[in-house]
């Protein structure tokens, strides 16, 4: 047996070709992989009852031998198997409901652990003691020490792994290796904190002997996880923090027209948000900023200021979004707000005809625009920028790191400032965008009324679209959004943007002008239909998520969002973004059956609050931190143990850790071992 725990897991005692291919079903390819492999839960079979001390009511773990297996079918066709066990102080039935298929799990006169919740109850006329559904595991001498009088980790399996041989496995895989693994955490860490090293921490969290040596395991482990997140993160700072960037000179002048045209105040936040972004830009180092801010709390304007400031310097600016619809959105935007300035502004995206878009990269190599706004069109390697000063990158989670410095390699170190409107909680932005300065507009402009927003069921659809139909009459506009553009044999309870378009056009709102907008439709059929919304010419817009970021229409004040429980918070935040953006009262109706506790969770939070960062930090308590952005699309490594709620205060703790250590001279050679483990991180943040 080999001592190297990278080895593929097969070659572990116990395990083989065939198991190893099970295991990597759920992503356990090396031993070290399983050690990684951490328990979803515990229970505690440290005190295994005698059957004549348990009571009705109480949650117990027993032991008993198989007296007798019976099968059969109640006068009202539940299939009942009940299996009789003894302990030789008492009897107890496991009693299992319309499982039959269980009955050959177990075999008279061999002793099985139960657990479960006890029940007292007349059966057959004779009064017994049953455990309805309990869990239970076959056990044999030899491996009671690993299933019974003790704590028991609970692991998350696949089809053909049971509790018994994982637990097996893993003691052995303990044993065997845990003491091999590299302990990356510095020696004046575990002294400073009293950690456990590695290996005893490792079989501390698959089999604690105790509360305390579950939690002094868990935190050492939870510690080293940030550490080597914040480590990565604080490294590539200070690696970029060795480019020379670009030295804005400020154009007060220029800046002071500029807020002077605006019909209002920036508010405080925006006004410390811009100071940070300005000091940066005239720094000699190169600006990497993110710039987070809730719906409408005025981060475009923040976005301009900047791109005056490179513009003026003599730069040119480039702003990518990540749908053309948003793309578009900003160009407009943009070009209003540059309108006096005489800057020249240009929109590359993917719908371009080949003779336009050859025309304005031309005119962008030769440094004729002055700003270009597009999509990843903006990657393109035909496209020659001259003397680009600044890169804004709007709903930066859209994209991987790979897409962000293929753009940045375009110039000559140009400032960064990526800017999201999804509220990130500040443990995880800590922990995924630490390689960027934080600045974070907390603030909402003044006289912006509350969206009410409401949940209803599905049997008050008539009601809700006769509001609908009333606000339209008062000159409103209105958004209707489905999951689905049409409709689908799989999941027929959902409503598809064509079923309920072409339902509202020949029912309820058939004296309105009503269109369809989704992903299937053409670039220049999209663009025709919102600026027909923007002018007003269309009275609804029934759509899909396409329209959850940037989508800016202030006479629109009425969402509807058709099967609500289909979408995470953050995204049902983002849909409601897109009314309020006005001087009228704006609604968000939230309709939905809502299958289950999390649903329910998420529509009660949503009518509950309007600050999208306590929304955030619900969203995260929800779902955790591996499915909050997405993995797949972002790269985001699941954290394995530690936990971004419950773990705030750690996460401080490293923070500061780790920043004294990136401060410390040649600590990359000093903790060699820990630095290559930062050099072989493959994150894409």
């Amino acid at each position: 047996m080999s001592s190297d725990p990278t080895v593929s897991i097969q070659y572990l005692k116990g395990v083989g070709p065939k198991r190893a291919e099970l295991l990597q079903k759920i992503e356990i390819e090396t031993i070290k992989d399983l050690l990684y492999y951490f328990p979803r839960d515990y229970e505690d079979r440290s005190k295994v009852l005698e059957m004549r001390h348990i009571s009705p009511g109480q949650t117990v773990t027993i032991r008993g031998k198989v007296m007798k297996i019976e099968d059969y079918q109640t006068s009202r066709g539940f299939k009942i198997l009940k299996v009789t066990f003894s302990d030789d102080t008492d009897v107890i039935n496991g009693v299992w409901f319309n499982q039959s298929y269980l009955k050959s799990k177990f075999e008279k006169g061999e002793a099985y652990l139960l657990n479960g919740k006890v029940s007292e109850k007349n059966w057959r006329k004779y009064k017994s003691k049953d455990i309805n559904n309990p869990v239970f595991e076959k056990l044999d001498d030899e491996e009671d020490s690993l299933n019974a009088g003790r704590v028991v980790p609970i692991y998350s399996l696949t089809e053909g792994v049971n509790q018994k041989r994982m637990r097996k496995v893993m003691a052995n895989a303990l044993a065997n290796y845990a003491k091999k693994l590299p302990d990356l955490l510095p020696a004046f860490i575990k002294e400073k904190y009293s950690f456990p090293d590695l290996g005893t921490a490792l079989e501390g969290i698959h089999f604690p002997e105790n509360k305390e040596d579950y939690i002094a395991a868990r935190r050492r482990l939870a510690f080293e996880e940030f550490f080597i997140f914040q480590l990565y993160a604080l490294h590539k700072k200070a690696s970029y923090a060795k480019n020379k960037g670009i030295k804005h000179q400020y154009p007060a002048s220029k800046i002071s027209a500029f807020l002077k045209e605006l019909n209002f105040e920036l508010t405080a936040a925006q006004k410390r948000v811009w100071q940070e972004i300005k000091a940066d830009m005239e720094k000699e180092e190169q600006m990497r900023r993110l710039l987070q801010g809730d719906v409408g709390s005025g981060k475009t304007i923040i976005a301009a200021l900047a791109l005056i400031e490179t513009m003026a310097s003599g730069h040119q600016g480039i702003f990518m979004a990540p749908t053309e619809i948003l793309a578009e959105q900003h160009y407009l935007n943009l070009k209003e707000l540059f309108a006096a300035h005489g800057y020249k502004l240009a929109l590359i995206v993917g719908s371009l005809k080949t003779k336009e878009r050859e025309e304005l990269e031309s005119k962008i190599a030769a440094g004729e625009i002055d700003l270009i706004i597009g999509t990843h069109a903006l990657f393109q390697s035909s496209i020659s920028y001259s003397n680009p000063g600044l890169i804004v990158i709007d709903e930066q989670h859209r994209f991987g790191v790979e897409q962000r410095y293929q753009l940045k390699s375009k110039g000559e170190n140009p400032d960064l400032l990526v800017m999201t409107a999804t509220p990130i909680p500040r443990s995880m932005a800590m922990l995924i965008y630490g390689d960027l300065d934080l600045s974070v507009i907390d603030e909402m402009p003044p006289g912006r009324k509350p969206i009410g927003t409401f949940w209803r069921r599905s049997n008050r659809r008539n009601k809700i679209y006769k509001f609908v139909k009333d606000k339209i009459k008062e000159g409103r506009q209105a958004y209707l959004v489905c999951p689905l553009i049409e409709p689908s044999a799989e999941m027929p309870d959902l409503i598809s943007t064509e079923e309920l378009a072409e339902e509202l056009a020949n029912g309820q709102l058939r004296e309105f002008k009503l269109s369809l907008l989704h992903s299937k439709l053409s670039a220049d059929q999209k663009k025709e239909i919102m600026q027909n919304f923007r002018d007003n010419k269309l009275d609804i817009l029934v759509s899909t998520t396409v329209i959850e970021v940037g989508v800016d229409v202030a006479n629109a004040t009425v969402m509807v969002i058709e099967n609500a429980e289909r979408f995470g918070l953050a995204q049902l935040h983002q849909l409601r973004g897109r009314v309020g953006r006005g001087q009228h009262q704006s609604y968000c109706i939230l309709i939905s059956d809502p299958p289950g506790e999390d649903a329910t969770q998420r529509l009660e939070v949503m009518t509950s609050t309007s600050d999208g960062f306590k929304i955030a930090e619900e969203d995260l308590k929800i779902r955790g931190p591996g499915e909050f952005f997405g993995t797949r699309q972002h790269g985001m490594t699941d954290l394995k143990i530690a936990d971004l709620i419950k773990d705030r205060q750690l996460l401080k703790l490293v923070r500061q850790e780790s920043q004294n250590m990136i401060k410390t001279k040649n600590w990359e050679n000093k903790y060699s071992k820990l630095f290559k483990k930062i050099q072989q991180m493959e994150l894409k943040i």
